[in-house]
């Protein structure tokens, strides 16, 4: 059996995991108001605020070791088994969250739950390195990370339902659930890589692998190992390092929105749990349609000749500029409603440049190293993601958030002077000539 197309089926189960790795994720946010009564009736709002911002730290902090481990694992392992074990274990932390009672255990669920978690990010790295051809890369990992939107959209209203009829126990419990049944059509449709895989036609397979311009390290017109440098040679590369600060600067941002919205729009604006659900998601679909529009203006621009290296950048630094204004803005947007726009329109930017900045590490390295600096990357991400988490508490008393979005405006500038500076020309590298 042939099936036409099936690297699009390929990176919509990857799409859709990420969706269900949002919902698991946004729970947690969403539900804290009914949390904070529950377990902490005696505490105020800045105190649960430090109770929240120190368990998702931990999560953050967890998140961020889970990206280099299975980072590691992926290129170990495979995508396949990869990704089964990755949401296999995230939908079980997800579960036993029922049996929190305080801090420190909703601290160690939500450690596993990050590790595992983890894995959704260097494994969409790597499957699109191997499902996708070069021009094809950005609009593959746009949809992947509109999967990050929907989850967002759809994580807000779907909780904010389940409230009204289930504890927040319980809605754990459920949102669980949704992972276990993904494996079932991802082990059944994924079956090897694109090399062997018995259901991919031989024009999809040619056409897939013929197009990966770093995986031809000998110029020859065919399919090859390409670069493939140890971790040592690998951190070696200034590209390498380009990668990682600038994902390390622009991914906090992103961090900064979906762990603080709920919180934002209860201290600020006064929302409670069931207003924050159908005002929460308005920032997603900027993110949904800014996956969708970076991932679509760069495979435009590749396919009508422009190089990797100029339709990263001009991608990645569009991004940048539309996010920085938005920070000014967030300053004093006036109303709830005002600031979800703003933050709708900032991470339409967001989204366009992220795209771009995390098909870096397949535009210069073989698939075969994709995951390790994915993981790399992810890493360096997260553990700045964990400090800007740690200072919110401190950044924001009173219910004053300028300080935060203002570094948030310095960060993307970071990003782009990251990629400017250390990946003077975004191509498939080549091992370094010794002298």
């Amino acid at each position: 059996m042939k099936v036409k197309g099936l690297r699009w089926w390929v990176v919509c189960l990857v799409a859709l995991a990420a969706v269900i790795n949002y919902i698991d994720r946004q729970a947690f946010g969403a539900l804290w108001p009914n949390i904070a009564k529950d377990l902490f009736p005696e505490m105020g709002p800045d105190d649960t605020k430090v109770i929240y911002a120190t368990i998702s730290a931990v999560f953050i902090l967890s998140y961020a070791a889970g990206q280099t481990i299975f980072g590691k694992i992926f290129d170990w392992i495979g995508t396949r088994i990869g990704f089964a074990l990755s949401i296999g274990i995230w939908s079980i932390a997800t579960m036993i969250h029922v049996f929190a009672k305080g801090m420190i255990s909703f601290s160690i669920f939500r450690s596993i739950l990050g590790i595992a978690e983890a894995g959704n990010w260097p494994g969409a790295a790597k499957a699109n390195a191997e499902w996708f051809p070069t021009k094809e890369r950005a609009f593959a990992q746009g949809i992947f990370n509109s999967g990050a939107a929907i989850g967002g959209i759809v994580a807000y209203p779907v909780i904010g339902l389940l409230s009204a009829y289930l504890e927040w126990k319980a809605i754990f419990l459920c949102v669980g659930l949704l992972g276990l049944l993904w494996l079932l059509p991802w082990l059944f449709i994924v079956k090897s890589s694109p090399e062997k895989h018995p259901w991919l036609s031989e024009d999809e397979k040619k056409y897939i692998l013929s197009g990966q311009k770093n995986q031809d390290i000998d110029e020859d017109g065919d399919y090859d190992d390409g670069y493939n440098p140890t971790t040592g040679k690998l951190l070696k590369h200034k590209e390498s390092w380009g990668v990682i600060i600038a994902s390390a600067a622009i991914d906090p941002i992103w961090w900064l929105f979906i762990v603080w919205i709920p919180i934002y729009l209860n201290e600020v604006f006064g929302l409670n749990v069931k207003e924050i659900a159908f005002s929460a998601w308005v920032p997603y679909v900027g993110a949904m349609l800014g996956a969708w529009f970076g991932g679509l203006l760069a495979q435009n621009r590749l396919s009508n000749g422009w190089s990797v290296d100029k339709t990263r950048k001009m991608v990645i630094t569009l991004g940048c500029l539309i996010m920085i204004p938005c920070f000014f803005l967030l300053k004093a947007p006036g109303s709830a409603m005002n600031a979800v726009i703003i933050m709708a329109v900032l991470l339409f930017g967001f989204q366009t440049a992220i795209g771009n900045v995390q098909t870096l590490p397949s535009d210069m390295f073989s698939g075969k190293i994709v995951g390790t600096l994915s993981g790399f990357a992810g890493t360096a991400a997260k553990l700045g993601a964990f400090g800007l988490t740690i200072l919110i508490p401190i950044l924001t008393k009173g219910g004053n958030y300028t300080s935060a979005f203002l570094i948030g405006g310095a960060l993307s500038a970071i990003a782009l002077m990251a990629v400017w500076v250390l990946c003077p020309k975004i191509e498939p590298l080549k091992p370094k000539l010794k002298r």
